[in-house]
């Protein structure tokens, strides 16, 4: 095979039991210059410095189960643990009212190219401009960093269907695709099967 290049174009059956989707890498060259979105007298951000492994998979399903994120949840309590308190990860819970109504996390373990690993809201938070808020947050602190050169974050197939126009209403130009295959965690019993309607379970 060496000297060959695999034609990527044409069909290619996934198996029973996965799921397929597309992923778009999105980034941000230089800060915005202005806010993305008016301070808010409803909504605080407060940093999570420690979370509680159980409280976090709890809240990581109520934003993610309607795209059947799974990432976190399949993992050993060990290694998100260790995950979680690593020094350059960043965790925050937007409040409302006391309530944690989403995430947002940072890594910036590249500290020239940090990333928006995890952003998300609980179903009852969407809408309103609290979406777009809590990204005027996490650009503020990535950008706010001297040695920032670049922020990016990641999004799919199997996420909301205005994940990718929201990010790109935010400043994020698109650079990368990747497809990612996995076990469909709705056939593992991570997540309802009648989750993600708009990405078949099949198997």
């Amino acid at each position: 095979m060496h000297g060959q290049t695999l034609d990527m174009n044409g069909f290619w059956d996934v198996p029973k039991g996965k799921v397929a989707v597309v992923v778009t890498y999105l980034e941000m060259l230089k800060s915005p210059g202005a806010p993305l979105a008016p301070a808010r007298d409803d909504l605080t951000l407060e940093r999570w410095s420690s979370p509680d492994i159980d409280a976090y998979r709890r809240l990581f399903r109520q934003i993610g189960e309607d795209w059947i994120w799974f990432g976190r949840l399949i993992q050993e309590d060990a290694a998100l643990e260790n995950l979680l308190s690593e020094p350059a990860r960043e965790n925050f819970l937007p409040m409302r009212d006391g309530i944690p109504v989403g995430t947002l996390e940072l890594d910036y373990a590249n500290p020239e190219e940090p990333s928006v690993a995890y952003f998300g809201l609980i179903p009852e938070a969407i809408g309103g401009g609290a979406g777009r808020w809590l990204m005027a947050q996490a650009v503020d602190m990535a950008w706010s960093r001297p040695e920032t050169r670049r922020l990016w974050l990641h999004t799919c197939t199997a996420d909301s269907p205005q994940a990718l126009r929201f990010y790109m209403s935010c400043g994020f130009s698109p650079y990368k695709r990747a497809v990612e295959i996995a076990d469909d965690p709705r056939l593992t019993g991570l997540h309802p099967r009648e989750k993600a309607p708009h990405v078949p379970a099949i198997g």
